[in-house]
């Protein structure tokens, strides 16, 4: 079931354009075939001559001639048919980039309806009365606090600041202490470094 849906649908301008170009084909395929009989009634005629027939080598060569006018007419009918093929197959790209071009402008208009100029004014007031209310609000926090207050209120809003710029700078690789440069006692060193005397057991 799968595999019949996914299959793609055949339409009318589909079968037409396939039959205009078996029609071609076989055009092309009778073409051949004249060439055949016009290379093969040239030979008759050279044979005929050679062998001074040259009556059957007219003959002959009246038989090409006719061929060589049918050839001549479906060179035209092909010429036809590839045009007619061109065509078609072109008209339906148009076809194509209409309905692309129409499903295109319902996009717009269903965008050009939600943004009509009653919603953008009404979206603009309540954007205004919303920092309206905002300023009033803090012009009325601002005038209930005393100047201490505010100085505290400032103080606290700069601390919050510093805090967030420290949190948002990078953290620095710690640093290991270096490494002492001062040298051993020789003493030490050659103290540890003398062999033990051997100490006699007694037996």
């Amino acid at each position: 079931m799968g595999a019949n849906q996914s299959a793609p649908k055949i339409t009318a301008q589909d079968r037409a354009i396939l039959d205009l170009k078996l029609q071609r084909d076989k055009v092309k395929q009778y073409q051949k075939k004249l060439q055949g009989i016009l290379d093969r009634e040239e030979a008759i005629a050279k044979t005929h001559l050679a062998a001074g027939q040259k009556d059957r080598a007219l003959i002959a060569l009246r038989r090409r001639k006719y061929q060589q006018s049918l050839l001549a007419k479906t060179d035209g009918q092909l010429e036809n048919l590839e045009q007619l093929v061109s065509s078609i197959e072109f008209s339906l790209v148009e076809v194509s980039v209409l309905h692309g071009l129409k499903q295109g402008n319902d996009v717009l208009k269903e965008i050009h309806k939600e943004m009509n100029p009653e919603s953008v004014e009404r979206l603009l007031e309540e954007t205004a009365e919303a920092r309206a209310y905002q300023q009033e609000i803090n012009e009325m926090l601002s005038n209930n606090l005393s100047l201490d207050e505010e100085d505290a209120v400032q103080s606290e809003l700069r601390e919050l600041e510093a805090a967030v710029l420290k949190e948002s700078e990078p953290v620095k690789d710690a640093t290991l202490p270096d490494v002492p440069t001062t040298t051993p006692v020789p003493d030490a060193v050659e103290a540890s470094q003398e062999p033990r005397e051997r100490i006699a057991v007694p037996t």
